[in-house]
């Protein structure tokens, strides 16, 4: 039967007899044709000609066929959606409805489309099949004219809008959300419908499967080529973004909870990241209006990047157009970061103001981790972004090519430092978690190391270093590289060379063909022309020589430092590695025996290097001895009776009429001693192990150069003593300067001041505390101090004289200081006293500590043995921070310069002088040592005093030594004026300052130590312009992380005030004396510090201002409901405007005071118009919230413009006119000297003028822009903020009548003395300076 109905109607279709198919289609009810349309669609046969028959059947202009074509409709639109259809049939039945879809009338698309959104809207719409339909529905519908809508009209467009926002406003299922951003693709949207149905979709984004993401953000993005590109964007970033730190939460509360709870499975979210990123990155190269706003979008964003974002940046970065862009914003973001945290952490009031954000180092860290999943796209860019931040923020060469030393353990300190070392963690992360790019990473690297040889490569050598350690398997297999770069060794800076033998050292071990290399290259670089490349040879074969141990040589742990990364240490025990090991030694040294012969600056390589080749490898001890005696015996005069015992001629050269050093006669033999000292100790502490006579022969063949040279040692001090500096042709006629014949003298007072040193370090040691040999040793000083006063004094003419770099060794130094400031053994009391009677030598011993320290300090380590040993200087340095701090403490400085008044520094002072020193040293070079460094004071000071530190917390312990100077500083102040010692009392000062820097700004002891210094401050009235600038800046240094120091200031300023007078000088100043630090002779150096500090508030309250300017645009964006009430005041305005008005408070007193004309006033005028430029930035600020949300003006900022209008412009007006007179007044002085010294005088004037001229005119500047915009405020803001403001007359002509009366006068008398034409030109710069 249905089968008949369906052949009937197509039949009729066929033979175009219309009449009788519309009738017999009327014939035929609902249900039956429902039914014959279902059957015929399950079949899939001949479905498109049934429905185009009823089409043919049923004109859409009478009613009748009208509503069958809506019934056709409304049945086939679910039955596709069924899933009961083969997708062919349903594909074709949505087909022809489509093209007949224009011919229904307005009603039954009305209809139509409400079917469409009950079926979404109760989730039917599973397969999506027939939403292909709604656009073309929505279309024609758009298309009608009136449509009947509750009572009244609505036509066609607005009814489609009506349906879109209820579509948009209900809820849909999850499932269809992929479909219908599909479906919306299109539909023709007006903006807004579009920016409605963005929102709904991304708010659907959190109820869908993870797997769901990516081609629902592929249809985003297509559907983002109508617009809301930027939304979109920034949606799907946010979600992400969310998503990440849902991650993070679970993972820790996994890792708290010891249980795996994990919504999000990390490896998923992941890989979706990585196709969404690809997805986005496609989409950006097809679409250049998207990149453009994916750029818009992520300069606008205020640096609020996240992993996900950083990713995405990078992947984008490798579309050619936008890389330069991106990678600048990249490095500007971060270093603006890094900044923004260095602020932040410097001042208290900022970190209680805003919270502490995710760092975004930290963050691109993250994105390197989860770079592991794939994102093969991304790890380029991270490689290129690690390059760029090491290459722009990597240390620069100094003047004259001098780099700044950085010690390794040198932390990062600011942001540019901070910058690079990220670059390095980046490239160091990426090369251990993939293997693609690790190639290019090194080859990288390597490359900068051989082509940047003008710039410090430091920062390159660590990176490398860190490579090696982390991964030296890996290494091996590129070896080829690295021996490659070999090949460059003896052209690179010696820095660099012995920077990059480190870092490979490890790999030396393992790989036989590296080690070959090496040796080949350096035995080349052994004949260089270049003096650097043989120094590089040097270097190398001594590392060499120091890390291939033959068998038999004492365990490292004797010889005090491993070798460093002992990942790949292979030790080498069996017979063939040590005999082809000491073969392979042997034949290094005697390449080394070469350099001997060679320029001084080799040779003194070699002579620093031994003494450390013997302690890792004491089989060599009798190749180097015998060495280091051939070389003594040349220089050696074996003849006892003849004066000098060393043959100084020989250790000069000269070419031409240049002299030049040949032999450093004085290392060679403190190279000797330290090798001789260090191998008897070995012998003596081996002697009780070898139990029978069987090292006797060994005992005589080596016993040979031990005799010999102690001989030697014994002969050359004897003889030394006997010296006279006559015998050495250095008397006091000597001549020391620059011909050849001073020059020769110079390096002759240099090479035997360093023999007498040598002599005394071997005598010390090996006199065993006799009285008798420390009397020689004494002897051996004064003739040493004696060329050190001639020195000194024939240098202190000329050049400033610094006394040349110690040979005593840091190890020396220590055990010298403790035997004569803390050996109370009674046996060794007599010896001593010898010594410790010697004013001279005290002060000559705690000098070459603080020359040590110093050294330490700057490079990081120090001269002598174990100089380079980290461990083993900083253990000396404890050593010697004891001592001086037990002599400080227990012999002060008042007592010792009772006795004598000499001008030289006292003993006790050059110790505080080394604290100094030292506590800085502590901070800089090891910091997470600082508790060690201070547990070793403990001894000194425990013994002195009942309650030392004992086991207290680093804080504690450091409050502890806080008190002990505050003490010492406190008994300073206590004394008259004339006992107060302004240099012990800065030194004080300092060491306070460093040592309180380690405190916790949060800690009670931090209190503590504000509160005293604000005391000190209050009540100390001395006029000492140097101390009291290190006070102040104590204080303001202490009272940033306590609280904002503005009121402070205030007070300050009115010291300041009170102290100088007024500018108007018949007005009496109230008497105000907050601080007594502050007083005639101080206030213009305080002035200068109070400014610098204004500086520093103006800083923060511009940076604040252009954070708040930052958050403005977004929030617009996103609420409209952002208007604050007047009393609502965000809590940064607030804090913002508070800041202000009590500047302005302060300046007002510093413009009112009569300073001294110069820096002052100068710097004061900057300030100021600093300060109106931040107000004009504030204004601008409400400028722009006024015309963005009609927000009420808050009365506090009304207040600010009132303070800044009534109280400081015309105050700045007056002071103006203040500068100016002191500048005309100090002009007709100048015109009395120009006769004497007129070219000088006019350089010196002009160059004021032109300094000066400037300031004036910015402030006026600034003050009148700052007006202008405060019109336009008032205008916003309809509050009335010009009626603070007075009218400028600085810009008028003036005229001082009486003024002019006592000028015209003087002229008159002048024009009878002098020539007519003069007075005319000194008059000139006074009427250019009436027109500013």
């Amino acid at each position: 039967m249905r089968a008949d109905i369906m052949e009937k109607i197509v039949s009729l279709s066929d033979g175009e007899r219309i009449p009788e198919l519309q009738q017999y289609l009327s014939s035929l009810t609902d249900d039956q044709l429902t039914t014959v349309v279902t059957n015929s669609a399950l079949k899939g046969k001949d479905i498109g000609a049934m429905v185009k028959s009823i089409f043919k059947g049923s004109p859409p202009s009478a009613p009748e066929g009208a509503s069958r074509r809506l019934l056709l409709y409304q049945h086939c639109i679910p039955l596709c959606e069924s899933g009961d259809l083969q997708t062919e049939v349903a594909s074709d039945i949505i087909g022809l409805l489509m093209l007949e879809t224009h011919n229904l009338p307005g009603p039954s698309l009305a209809q139509l489309a409400s079917l469409f959104v009950d079926a979404i809207k109760l989730g039917k719409m599973g397969s999506g099949k027939s939403l292909e339909l709604f656009p073309t529905v929505l279309t024609a519908l758009a298309a009608t004219e009136a449509l009947s809508y509750g009572k009244g009209e609505l036509s066609g467009e607005e009814y489609k809008k009506q349906l879109i926002n209820s579509l948009c406003s209900s809820r849909w299922d999850p499932q269809c959300v992929i479909h219908l951003t599909t479906m919306f693709r299109d539909v023709p949207l007006a903006p807004e419908e579009l920016q409605f149905l963005v929102e709904k979709v991304l708010r659907m984004f959190l109820k869908l499967d993870l797997q769901e993401i990516p081609p629902l953000v592929y249809q985003l993005l297509l559907l983002a080529a109508k617009g809301c590109k930027k939304q979109v964007l920034e949606g799907i970033i946010s979600y992400f973004k969310e998503q990440d730190l849902r991650q993070k939460e679970e993972q820790k509360d996994g890792e708290t909870m010891d249980v795996e709870v994990q919504s999000i499975p990390q490896d998923q979210l992941r890989h979706v990241e990585g196709t969404a990123i690809l997805h986005i990155v496609f989409a950006v190269r097809l679409d250049q209006e998207l990149g453009r706003e994916f750029l818009k979008s992520v300069k606008g964003c205020q640096g609020e990047l996240c992993p996900f974002s950083i990713a995405l940046l990078l992947s984008v970065a490798r579309i050619q157009r936008y890389e330069e862009q991106l990678f600048d914003f990249l490095k500007g973001t971060i270093t603006k970061g890094f900044k923004d945290e260095h602020l932040q952490q410097g001042s208290k009031f900022l970190q209680d103001l805003l919270p502490q954000r995710c760092s975004l180092a930290q963050m691109i860290l993250d994105t390197v981790k989860n770079s592991v999943f794939g994102w093969d796209h991304v790890t380029q860019g991270l490689v290129q972004l690690g390059f760029i931040l090491m290459d722009a923020f990597g240390p620069k060469a100094g003047p004259f090519g001098k780099t700044a030393t950085e010690g390794a353990n040198a932390t990062a300190k600011t942001p540019t430092q901070q910058a690079c070392r990220l670059g390095g963690h980046i490239l160091l992360e990426g090369f251990k978690m993939h293997e693609p790019i690790r190639g290019e990473i090194l080859e990288q690297v390597l490359n900068r190391l051989v082509t940047k040889t003008a710039s410090p490569v430091t920062h390159f050598i660590d990176l490398l270093s860190d490579i090696v350690v982390s991964a030296p398997m890996i290494l091996l297999e590129s070896s080829s590289k690295v021996t490659e770069t070999f090949d460059h060794l003896s052209y690179l800076p010696l820095a660099t060379v012995q920077g990059l033998l480190k870092a490979v050292q490890p790999l030396l071990k393992v790989s036989m063909s590296m080690k070959d290399a090496l040796i080949l290259v350096l035995r080349k670089a052994m004949f260089s022309s270049q003096l650097d490349g043989r120094k590089s040879a040097v270097t190398g074969f001594l590392l060499l020589l120091k890390n291939f141990r033959v068998l038999g040589s004492m365990a490292s742990s004797q010889a005090s430092q491993a070798i460093s990364s002992s990942q790949v240490q292979v030790d080498v025990h069996s017979r063939y590695n040590s005999a082809a090991n000491e073969a392979f030694c042997l034949e290094i040294l005697s390449s080394l025996r070469r350099c001997l012969g060679q320029q001084a600056d080799v040779r003194l390589m070699l002579y620093e290097g031994f003494h450390d080749v013997l302690r890792r490898n004491s089989q060599l001890a009798s190749s180097i001895m015998q060495t280091l005696l051939s070389q003594v015996r040349r220089y050696y005069e074996p003849e006892q009776d003849l004066l000098p015992p060393v043959k100084l001629e020989l250790c000069i050269g000269a070419q031409g009429d240049q002299v030049f050093l040949q032999e450093p006669l004085a290392h060679l033999l403190s190279c000797t001693v330290h090798c001789l000292l260090w191998y008897q100790g070995m012998r003596r502490s081996a002697r009780p192990n070898a139990g029978g006579s069987d090292n006797d022969d060994d005992d005589e063949e080596e016993g040979g150069f031990q005799d010999e040279l102690q001989s030697i040692l014994e002969s050359i001090t004897r003889r030394m003593i006997k010296c006279e500096l006559e015998d050495f042709e250095l008397d006091k006629s000597a001549e020391f300067s620059l011909s050849s014949v001073g020059v020769k003298n110079s390096i002759y007072a240099v090479l035997v001041m360093g023999v007498y040193e040598v002599l005394i370090e071997y005598n010390f040691t090996k006199a065993n505390y006799s009285k008798s040999l420390f009397e020689e040793l004494l002897e051996l000083f004064s003739r040493y101090n004696k060329l050190s006063e001639i020195l000194k004094e024939k240098s202190g003419k000329g050049k400033s004289s610094k006394s040349p770099r110690s040979l005593l060794s840091m190890g020396f130094v220590s055990t010298l200081l403790t035997a004569l400031f803390r050996d109370s053994a009674q046996s060794r009391e007599e010896a001593l006293l010898v010594l410790r009677s010697s004013g001279d030598f005290l002060r000559y011993a705690v000098n070459v500590a603080l020359q040590k320290i110093t050294q330490l300090e700057e490079t990081g380590h120090t001269d002598g043995p174990d100089g380079q040993n980290t461990d083993k200087t900083f253990h000396h340095l404890c050593d010697i921070t004891s001592v001086l701090m037990w002599r400080y403490t227990n012999i002060p400085c008042a007592v010792e310069d009772a006795g004598k008044k000499e001008k030289r520094c006292s003993v006790s002072l050059l110790c505080l002088e080394g604290l100094l020193r030292i506590f800085s040293t502590g901070q800089q070079r090891y910091p997470a040592r600082v508790a060690q460094l201070l547990s070793a004071i403990d001894l000194s000071v425990e013994e002195g005093s009942d309650h030392g530190p004992g086991n207290a917390s680093v804080t504690e312990k450091i409050a502890f030594y806080i008190r002990q100077f505050q003490r010492a500083l406190f008994t300073q102040l206590s004394g008259g004026e004339e006992d107060f010692s302004s240099k012990e009392a800065q030194i004080l000062v300092n060491i306070l300052s460093v040592l309180s820097r380690q405190l916790e700004p949060s800690s009670q002891q931090f209190v503590q130590m504000i509160t005293w210094t604000v005391k000190i401050c209050k009540e100390t009235s001395f006029e000492d312009i140097a101390f009291s600038k290190g006070l102040l800046s104590l204080l303001f240094s202490l009272h940033v992380l306590y609280k904002s120091p503005v009121s402070l200031l205030w007070e300050l300023c009115q010291d300041i005030h009170s102290q100088l007078g007024d500018i108007d000088q018949d007005l009496e100043v109230e008497k105000q004396s907050h601080f007594a630090i502050v007083n005639m002779k101080t206030a213009s150096p305080t002035t200068l510090l109070v400014l610098s500090q204004v500086g520093k508030v103006l800083d923060e309250v511009d940076w604040l201002i252009t954070k708040k300017k930052g958050q403005l645009v977004p929030d617009r964006l996103s609420s409209g409901d952002a208007t604050q009430a007047a009393g609502q005041q965000d809590p940064v305005e607030k804090a913002l405007t508070l800041q202000l008005g009590t500047l302005l408070t302060a300046l007002n007193e510093l413009v009112q005071t009569a300073l001294p004309s110069g820096v002052c006033t100068n710097t004061l005028l900057g300030e100021l118009s600093r300060t109106y430029t931040i107000l004009t930035t504030l204004v601008k600020y409400y400028i722009q919230l006024c015309s963005g949300q009609q927000g009420l003006l808050p009365a506090r900022v009304e207040k600010l413009v009132k303070l800044s209008g009534s109280h400081l412009t015309p105050q700045c007006y007056s002071f103006i006119t203040y500068v100016q007179s002191g500048e005309l007044a100090g002009g007709g002085a100048d015109d009395k000297k120009k006769k004497k010294k007129e070219g000088e005088a006019t350089a010196t004037a002009s160059a004021k003028l032109l300094r000066e001229t400037k300031a004036i005119p910015n402030l006026i500047y600034s003050i009148e822009q700052y007006e202008k915009y405060l019109i336009t405020l008032s205008k916003k803001s309809k509050v009335n903020l010009m009626q603070y403001m007075k009218l400028s007359t600085s810009r008028d002509f003036r005229i001082n009548a009486a003024t002019l009366e006592a000028a015209l006068q003087e002229h008159d008398n002048s024009q009878q003395t002098i020539a007519s034409q003069e007075p005319e030109q000194s008059q000139e710069p006074k009427k250019k300076r009436k027109k500013q």
